[in-house]
């Protein structure tokens, strides 16, 4: 009976391991739901090619689709579409591609388009970053195609593309002027990639790339800056405990090291080849880590919460209110200010005119005394009636 138990457990844990494996298979884009389909001004002129590659920089396969287009004009196009289990391993692809466009194109500057989440283009070459999908639009024929042309390809088919988080990881926007660091910066979700982009540095091999650790690789003029983010405090002290040993016995042994090491919260900074331990503290002075706090069951300061946004509410409410009233003061002023000078000035217009008639010294007089004649001008005799 015990046993029977047993096989029922181990048939049931390899049914949801199957059911795991096949939901995150589903869950993978699908080629030929983008590729595939209808496009306003173009038809396919090739069949799709399955794109199984591993891209040099890690051990994340990256697979996807290709597929070849003629626009109407007769312009022919080359479209691979990487796809990649999340946000963040598209993110790699996309870097690892671009540094390789730009090695081809001899560093020819690459300009962005507002296309995607993410987006770069060179001449006769488009690419596209948008949720789990990468996609490199290349053309065809004699003639470079140009930006506009690749771009109106790339639109038809990254509309068809999930969004995913609509952003591009938050470890590249703490690299000291991040902006001008995305067309050369590569990402890195495992240790592999990690390792051979910052040049196999023997300081790595203290490094466990476990709880979803990933990191960011830039260049800063002869430096490179390294951070690694981990997901937990707890894992990033043990690898700082880790590579502060690592480094000790790499002066000891008289090994390369890094220029400059510290931790910034749950991140571990590096700055290899620097031109003195001086400036290289100085560029890890600028990473900021900014910390955020999730509770995996109730928030116990949920009520403290709850008053301090019904607080900021009420006063928000409280100063709007008195702006408005200021404003409402102030514009009846300035209103009955100006109609009281305009009343004003046509009073005293008509008093003018008064006293310009009167002998009274503007005042009116009353003939009580019937001493002032009556004189009706329409019983006077005219001179030429004499």
């Amino acid at each position: 009976m015990r046993n029977k138990q047993v096989l029922v457990a181990l048939a049931i844990f390899v049914l949801v391991i199957a059911d795991c494996t096949s939901l995150a298979q589903s869950s993978a884009l699908d080629p030929q739901k983008i590729l595939k389909v209808r496009l306003d001004g173009y038809r396919q002129s090739s069949p799709l090619r399955p794109l199984v590659t591993q891209h040099g920089s890690t051990d994340a396969l990256a697979s996807g689709g290709a597929m070849d287009y003629v626009s109407s004009s007769g312009r022919r196009f080359s479209v691979d579409l990487v796809t990649a289990p999340n946000d963040s391993r598209a993110y790699s692809v996309f870097t690892y591609f671009l540094r390789e466009m730009g090695r081809k194109e001899n560093e020819e500057p690459v300009s962005s388009i507002d296309l995607g989440t993410a987006s770069a283009s060179l001449p006769n070459q488009l690419l596209l970053f948008k949720g789990q999908a990468v996609l490199r639009i290349t053309g065809s024929g004699s003639r470079p195609a140009s930006t506009e042309e690749l771009a109106g390809l790339g639109r038809l088919l990254i509309e068809k593309l999930d969004n995913g988080k609509g952003e591009i990881p938050v470890l590249v926007k703490h690299l000291p002027d991040w902006q001008a660091r995305q067309r050369s910066l590569f990402y890195a979700v495992d240790l592999r990639g990690l390792e051979n982009e910052a040049g196999n540095q023997p300081v790595f091999e203290s490094v466990e790339f476990e709880g979803g650790a990933e990191a960011v690789i830039a260049p800063y003029e002869k430096s490179q800056l390294v951070i690694i983010e981990f997901s937990t405090p707890q894992l990033a002290g043990d690898n700082d405990r880790r590579t502060t040993a690592k480094i000790r016995d790499l002066w000891n042994a008289g090994q390369s090291a890094p220029t400059a090491y510290r931790r910034v919260g749950n991140y571990l900074v590096f700055v290899f080849n620097g031109e003195s331990e001086r400036a290289a503290n100085q560029l890890i002075d600028q990473v900021k880590y900014e910390q955020v706090v999730q509770w995996l069951g109730d928030n116990p300061y949920l009520l403290l919460e709850a008053q301090r946004q019904y607080t900021e509410t009420t006063l928000g409410v409280f100063l709007a209110v008195v702006k408005a009233s200021a404003l409402a003061l102030v514009a009846c002023l300035g209103v009955g200010g100006l109609f009281g000078a305009l009343l004003f000035t046509r009073r005293r217009a008509q008093q003018k005119a008064v006293e310009t008639f009167s002998d009274a010294g503007g005042m009116l007089r009353l003939n009580l005394d019937e001493m002032t004649p009556q004189t009706d001008p329409a019983r006077l005799l005219r001179g030429d009636s004499l």
